[in-house]
């Protein structure tokens, strides 16, 4: 998961991140089993510290096994001979370290620097990246004392946090404490492992396109495609760890929604068009990876058409050019990018679209291959900017290419 910059032809071999769970005393620990487990099926070493709170909710056994490795407590903390202590040992082993659910308790302590026991200890004697998970009753999230001490902390340049989301808590109340899930604090710690905490699109509105869109002949019927928008989603997530501004415009798209992002649904190529122009102004970069129609049926019933009334022949026309669009209305200093899902040769057709569209950057990609393209979790390509500079993308996750894409941006495109 570490950048690249220049041409890549090959993948090099890596030692495995390593990344530190710390566990605080709350219900919502459970839902770190899944999150470690992931980690652990993902290749990642994992250390495990659980606070004397969070024993009381999961035994360290489960952990124990989950991570194939022991896990640390107090009681290892303040045996004698640990040399160097373990604290110290923790801190300077870790790539990264994950608190959650971080509480009101842990959250103080860190604010104010207090170290007294191996949990806080630990983050003082480590210089990675802390991705902090809250997890509290409304009313304690509310207090104006629990704020302060969450802004202060997030002033520290490594200090990273998920959004905190809101329903119904274990506490019976209904309103914001509730712990991110598992898939949002999987994908932040991916983000984190590949940027080292970078935060390089700070002030910037990225505007993005995903998913599918459908043109309907009648209220059952229509013309679509294979694309989930799982490209599009993992962009928006590697955005907004990246400190962006997120509008996402989508079609149907299969997910969980990123908490912190603004969306807006649409169906047709029509409605997406319209919603991407009326958002342009706002944007520094524009994204445009939906699977977009380009044709739809010329004829709509409002009604099902029974099947012996159904057309032989289909008679299409064509959808609004979204990407010309969107190319021809921006400014200067905004940044244009598409995508181009090919089959075969990719290049010369990414390079022909990347030209007549007057884009700044194009992701040319396979969809002819198994391991990658529509409904996979991983993507591969080649970067192509408009001075002709490229980069390949070996196979990866969605959301690492994403952030290949964006350092690509960054090394390549100004983004003023």
């Amino acid at each position: 998961m570490q950048p690249y910059s220049g041409t890549i032809s090959e993948s090099v071999n890596i030692r495995p991140h390593r990344v530190i769970v710390a566990v605080g005393g709350g219900i919502a620990a459970y839902k770190i089993c899944e999150v470690v487990s992931t980690l652990f099926k993902m290749g990642v070493e994992l250390r495990v510290i659980m606070t004397n709170a969070a024993q009381k909710f999961i035994m360290p056994l489960t952990f124990a096994t989950l991570s194939r490795h022991p896990v640390y407590t107090d009681k290892n903390f303040w045996q004698p001979n640990n040399s160097p202590p373990l604290h110290i040992k923790l801190g300077e082993w870790a790539d990264l370290c994950l608190i959650a659910p971080l509480t009101a308790n842990t959250l103080g302590k860190l604010t104010h620097g207090i170290a007294d026991n191996l949990l806080t200890n630990t983050v003082l004697a480590s210089t990675c990246p802390v991705l902090l998970v809250p997890a509290m009753n409304t009313n304690m999230w509310g207090q104006q004392i629990v704020k302060n001490n969450w802004q202060n902390l997030l002033s520290y340049e490594r200090f990273h946090s998920t959004e905190i989301a809101s329903g119904l808590l274990a506490c019976d109340h209904v309103g914001a404490g509730r712990m991110a899930e598992p898939v949002d604090i999987i994908s932040h710690i991916q983000s984190l492992l590949h940027t080292k905490g970078k935060q390089d699109l700070i002030g910037k509105t990225i505007l993005i396109s995903a998913g599918k869109t459908r043109e309907f002949m009648d209220p059952v019927r229509f013309i679509g495609n294979p694309s989930t928008g799982k490209m599009g989603i993992a962009i928006a997530r590697a955005a907004i760890h990246r400190g962006a501004k997120v509008i996402l415009v989508h079609g149907e798209v299969i997910w969980e929604q990123p908490l912190g992002i603004q969306t807006v649904l649409v169906v047709s190529a029509e409605q997406m068009h319209q919603e991407m122009l009326r958002h342009l102004p706002n944007a520094d970069v524009i994204i445009m990876s939906a699977a977009v129609a380009d044709v739809k049926p010329r004829d709509h019933s409002t009604e099902k058409l029974p099947k012996q009334l159904l057309p032989t022949s289909l008679p299409l026309v064509r959808v609004p050019d979204i990407l010309a669009d969107l190319a021809y209305h921006k400014k200067p200093n905004q940044k244009l990018i598409g995508f181009a899902a090919q089959t075969g040769d990719i290049i010369t057709p990414a390079l022909e679209k990347l030209r007549r569209k007057n884009l700044d950057l194009i992701v040319a990609n396979p969809i002819d291959r198994t391991e990658s393209g529509f409904g996979n979790d991983n993507n591969q390509g080649i970067l192509i900017d408009k001075k002709g500079n490229q980069q390949k993308v070996p196979l990866c996750s969605k959301l690492q290419m994403a952030h290949y894409l964006f350092d690509f941006v960054g090394e390549n495109i100004y983004l003023g």
